[in-house]
């Protein structure tokens, strides 16, 4: 049984961003609750590790104004599994450009074809996080790169260890 006031967003939050932050948050001031899937995708060569992400974000959103109403989970299956298994009705998605649209609308009409009943909303990042993606981040941080407009300083600190083979 699927609830539509229950809002699934997905990603690999490779890192968590303060983008994926300012989605999550305002998702769970519509939602009842929202339910924060971190996908278990090895295919993409994440530079931190699954454990390191879900992690990650369950202490990021720990600080967020809606922190109750939202949940971290980890999954490796089909994203309309991971959402039926969630109990959510929706899925959630950000938006940052017209690039991100015409991906996202293929997403969501191949979802709509498997799964029906859920539905896609999708979120407009707000303005000061339009240009922040995670593949850009890391890129930044590889090249030595300050990375704290983008991301919290506990990310920042992971991801530089990460980069660096320092232990944290």
């Amino acid at each position: 049984m699927t609830d539509r006031r229950i809002g699934f967003y997905p990603g690999t939050f490779d890192p968590v961003t303060f983008g994926h932050l300012d989605v999550i948050d305002r998702a769970a001031a519509l939602f009842d609750h929202v339910v924060v899937g971190v996908a278990i995708n090895d295919a993409k060569g994440p530079l931190l590790g699954f454990e390191e992400r879900r992690k990650l974000l369950e202490q990021e959103v720990a600080a967020l104004p809606h922190k109750d109403r939202i949940s971290v989970t980890g999954f490796d299956t089909l994203l309309v599994d991971a959402v039926r298994q969630a109990g959510a009705g929706t899925v959630i998605r950000g938006l940052r450009s017209a690039g991100d649209f015409d991906f996202e609308t293929q997403l969501s009409g191949a979802l709509r074809r498997l799964a029906p009943e859920i539905e896609t909303v999708f979120l407009l990042a707000s303005e000061s996080h339009r240009t922040t993606a995670s593949r850009i981040v890391k890129e930044i941080a590889r090249l030595g790169g300050d990375i704290s407009p983008f991301v919290s300083p506990m990310t920042a600190r992971l991801v530089r260890a990460k980069l660096t083979g320092e232990q944290t």
